[in-house]
């Protein structure tokens, strides 16, 4: 393990001095890590390549400002959230969202979500949700975001953060029920 931190601190820093060989191994290296992450905000193959190609441009630019003293995974998790979600405002900028109404018995309604089992593959069924139930169930449920911070990013309101979350839950019991009948098992609440 110590190795390979090692081997990867030398890839960065022949990343840092513009080496396009070092590059090419450190993009090789985390592809798939990176794609999985990609493949979760987009809609299919094509658009998470786009988000990933995006998210190493940004790294391979920004790569001066990763402190070694963290692990590299995290920091290039956080980048290529970050380029999902400003995909994500490019394309909503083409296609005009409604901001969604909350009921005011939304608050009282079950959030649980059904557990996956690890033999389950929730991607395909994830790729059926409009983007922004995609990208308000990623942030809220993958990726730990609050709803004030998912607002601030996708420039929304936290309540139709909560409401989009309510909605893509909805959606998604009912695509997993329909598509593999679901076990019954409940996770607990996120948001």
């Amino acid at each position: 393990m110590a190795k390979d931190k090692l081997n990867i601190q030398l890839i960065i820093e022949g990343c840092r001095r513009g080496n396009r060989n070092s590059q090419r191994i450190l993009f090789e290296y985390f592809f798939g890590y990176a794609m999985n992450i990609c493949l979760r905000f987009s809609r299919n193959q094509q658009e998470a390549e786009e988000v990933l190609n995006t998210g190493f441009l940004k790294v391979f630019r920004a790569i001066d400002r990763y402190d070694p003293e963290y692990p590299f995974r995290t920091w290039l998790r956080r980048i290529l959230v970050n380029a999902a979600v400003d995909h994500h405002r490019a394309y909503q900028q083409k296609i005009q969202f409604l901001e969604l109404k909350v009921a005011e018995d939304l608050a009282d309604e079950d959030l649980r979500f059904p557990v996956l089992l690890p033999d389950e593959d929730i991607l395909p069924v994830l790729q059926k949700l409009s983007p922004m139930y995609r990208m308000v169930f990623n942030l809220a449920v993958m990726e730990g975001y609050k709803h004030d911070e998912i607002a601030e990013l996708l420039n929304i309101s936290a309540s139709a953060s909560r409401s989009n979350l309510t909605r893509a839950k909805q959606k998604l019991r009912a695509l997993l029920s329909k598509n593999e009948g679901q076990p019954s098992r409940q996770a607990d609440e996120h948001g």
